[in-house]
Formats: C-alpha cells, sequence, structure tokens
C-alpha cells in the first residue's frame, strides 16, 4: 500500500492535553454542546460547530460551517495549532491500564481505498458522510485519522521501535485516564525506511471511520475534476489521513444491544419465542450474564437476567457467522420485530465500556438488553477480505483516538488558515 509522510497544524505541546478531544461520533449533539462549554478550547469546537449554536439551530446550516472554519482559523491564528510544513509520519502511542497499542500516522491513498487496498466493512449513511463532506469542503481540511489496522510486520515493527528511543512531541494523559504519547520521524533516511516498509504492506483495514473516508474520497473526486488536466494525483486531496496499527495489539470490546421493548411479549412468551428460534435460554438470575464465549449472549429482561446460547450451525459467510448477525437473524429480528438496527429507533448500542448497570439502566423496566462476546479482529479482517459487510455497530475499540493531534490541510483553495499562519511566521511563532 502507499501510505506517505504528511504535512499538519497540530497543537503546541502544552495546549494538547485541553485542545484534543475524543472523536466527534463519541458524542450526541447535546454531549458535544456540555463538552465545549466546560472546555471552550477543545478541538471539539472545530469537530462538532453546532455544538455553539443553540439546540434548536440547524445543525447543518451553512453557518454551522463556516463557524467550524472561523474557529480552526482562530486556533491558528493565537498560536494554539502550529504548521508542521515538513514531510513526516508521526507515532502515536495510547496506554490504558495494561494495555499498550502504538500506530504510525500517515496520508494513505485513495486510490488505495477505491480499489479495496483499504478495505472496509461497514455501510455507511448518506447524511453522516455529506455532513463530513461539507465539513472538509469548510475546513479545507482532515480533521481527525481515519483508524486502520494491518497485520503485524516485524521489520516495520522493529522500526517503530526504534523512532521512539528519541524524546517524545507530546506526552500527556486524558481525563479517561489514557495516556497518549507522540514521536515525530522527519530524518530522511527514517521517512524513506517506513515509506518502503509500507509498500510490504499488503492491505489495511478500516477499525473505525468508514464516514470520514467516505467522505474524504467524494472531495477528492470533486478537487480531481475541478483540476481537469492539471491534476497530478500528488496533490494533498488525494490522501487521507490515518493512523496504523498491528492487529496484535489491538483491543476490541463488545458491542452490545438494547431494545425498547419486548414486542408485546410477557417474560413466558419471550422465552418459548426464543426458544423457538433455535436459542437455549438459562434460567433467570439476578447476577449480570457477560458471554465467555462465541454463540453465548446474556439478556436483561422483566428485572432479571438469562444466558442464552446457540447451538445451531453457523452460516458459512463470514459476516453470518458473527455473534452480532447471529443475535439479529434469531431474535431481534424474528422475536422482537427489528427488521433493520440501523432504522429502527427502538434499538440504540452500548460499548463494552458501558457495563451491566448501565444495559439495566437503559432497559429499564419494559425493554430487553442484550450482552455480546466481542468480535475479533480476526474475524473483522475476514468479513473484510470477503468484501462483505457486518451488521451496525459490530465492534468497540478502546482506546479511542485523539482528534486535534494531527489537522491535515487538504484544499487547493486559498484560505484564510494560510493568512493566518503567515501571521504567526511573522510574529515569530
Amino acid at each position: 500500500m502507499r501510505a506517505e509522510p504528511i504535512t499538519c497544524y497540530r497543537p503546541r505541546p502544552e495546549a494538547a492535553a485541553e485542545f484534543t478531544t475524543l472523536p466527534y461520533d463519541v458524542f450526541d449533539r447535546a454531549g458535544a454542546a456540555a463538552h465545549v462549554a466546560a472546555h471552550p478550547t477543545s478541538f471539539l469546537a472545530v469537530e462538532r460547530p453546532e455544538a455553539t449554536f443553540p439546540p434548536d439551530h440547524d445543525m447543518y446550516a451553512d453557518d454551522v460551517y463556516q463557524r467550524a472554519h472561523d474557529v480552526l482559523a482562530e486556533r491558528v491564528a493565537d498560536g494554539t495549532l502550529l504548521r508542521d510544513g515538513t514531510p513526516c509520519y508521526y507515532l502515536y502511542r495510547l496506554i490504558k491500564g495494561g494495555h499498550e497499542q502504538t500506530g504510525i500516522v500517515a496520508a494513505c491513498a485513495l486510490d488505495d481505498y477505491a480499489n479495496g487496498i483499504v478495505r472496509r466493512h461497514e455501510l455507511t449513511r448518506p447524511e453522516k458522510v455529506d455532513d463530513r463532506v461539507r465539513h472538509i469542503e469548510a475546513t479545507g481540511c482532515q480533521t481527525g485519522p481515519i483508524f486502520l489496522a494491518y497485520r503485524d510486520n516485524p521489520v516495520m515493527e522493529a522500526l517503530v521501535e526504534a523512532a521512539k528511543l528519541s524524546d517524545p512531541l507530546y506526552d500527556f494523559t486524558d481525563e479517561q485516564g489514557v495516556r497518549h504519547t507522540v514521536w515525530r520521524v522527519a530524518r530522511p533516511a527514517a521517512v524513506e525506511s517506513f515509506r518502503a516498509m509500507f509498500a510490504y504492506v499488503p492491505c489495511a483495514y478500516i477499525v473505525d471511520g468508514h464516514h470520514r473516508a467516505a467522505a474524504a474520497a467524494r472531495v477528492c473526486q470533486r478537487m480531481r475534476t475541478e483540476g481537469g488536466e492539471g491534476h497530478t494525483g500528488e496533490e494533498a486531496y488525494n490522501y487521507l489521513l490515518c493512523a496504523l496499527f498491528p492487529t496484535s495489539q489491538l483491543v476490541v470490546e463488545p458491542y452490545n444491544r438494547v431494545v425498547a421493548d419486548a414486542a408485546g411479549l410477557d417474560e413466558a412468551g419471550l422465552v418459548s419465542a426464543l426458544e423457538g428460534a433455535g436459542m437455549l435460554v438459562g434460567a433467570r438470575r439476578a447476577e449480570p450474564v457477560w458471554p465467555s464465549g462465541r454463540g453465548r449472549f446474556g439478556m436483561y429482561a422483566f428485572g432479571g437476567w438469562r444466558e442464552l446460547s446457540y447451538v445451531g450451525e453457523r452460516p458459512d459467510d463470514p459476516a453470518g457467522s458473527l455473534d452480532a448477525s447471529i443475535l439479529q437473524d434469531r431474535v431481534l429480528g424474528p422475536v422482537l420485530g427489528v427488521a433493520d438496527p440501523r432504522e429502527d429507533p427502538r434499538v440504540s448500542f452500548a460499548g463494552g465500556v458501558e457495563g451491566p448497570e448501565g444495559l439495566e439502566r437503559r432497559a429499564g423496566e419494559k425493554g430487553v438488553a442484550f450482552s455480546l462476546f466481542p468480535t475479533t479482529m480476526s474475524e473483522l479482517m475476514a468479513v473484510s477480505d470477503a468484501g462483505l459487510l457486518m451488521p451496525p455497530k459490530s465492534t468497540w475499540l478502546e482506546p479511542k483516538l485523539r482528534s486535534g493531534l494531527f489537522v491535515r490541510r487538504v484544499s487547493h483553495r486559498n484560505s484564510i488558515l494560510d493568512g493566518c499562519r503567515r501571521r504567526s511566521d511573522e510574529k515569530g511563532q
């Protein structure tokens, strides 16, 4: 694959902890507004500009995207964001508890995304892609990295470990207790070594960021069309801001489901329907059920927990054999009437960090919650390799990458950001 060094805007080291933020899609609108109100200098005001408007303001109005541009320009003008104009790779390490993972921040060719070298496993929603397209067009930047995984490569890992012997550019701990450390790889020989090794990586897998990737691809195509005969293929818009991690270092958490009601069934009727759908239903108990392996599910309903087990044959295709697919095809669809979990307002999803108490609270007295065994990286790659799609919300990875550490300019149009940079340069910043 082709993964090039980047130039970018990045925060002053002393500002990074307060400025950077969790990814934009971790927050709902109210949560984003609350975070920005509590952290006025947060990069989330750029990622989710509607957070700075009244709650009844159209979040897709033109002035919302203009606000994203203006706040970004302000952060460049006031020196919070500095421009690093030397093409380089960055190493990005995250430590949470006893877990550690280190990725490489680079610009991956969008042609590789188009031809399946950068592989996807999830459908995108048009309105969410439209939102990120307008955000890129307004800011002229890719503002958060796509989370990619690649199969372990011992030579690449040796390069990474050698580069981590230098002093870090950033080293801070966020409010979730995750330690973030970044090293800058700018020495020409080291840059060429990383570039050469990426040529031996046959493919990479989108772990998180399908909507950002689809939006960047659409913006790229528009800019190629605008460029006409002057298009060379080397312009910044031909590449996608990514952070690439070896698969063995990634931890996938369960992504659980909650249905707001039991589709008119009482407890005995629900148990009978589940058994009729081919599930073994365990005895009711008070303590939570957290699955210990594939084919096992926890169910909270009517104030108690039960273990569900699927012992039938799994479909041959890697997507249909996932536990999330089994649950949908055997339980959510035929028993609870959830035809499409993407569209059914009765369905919500809870990442693995939200424990049993969270599922009980979400389900309440009328709902039904399900705990799942986590999808593995091997399963994710098998689905992607087969060109298939996973059910929605099949993987939840911790820790989350921070947005605002790397802001990559992709627009070929003149921008106020350039003027901000010149003024900063004149001030010696």
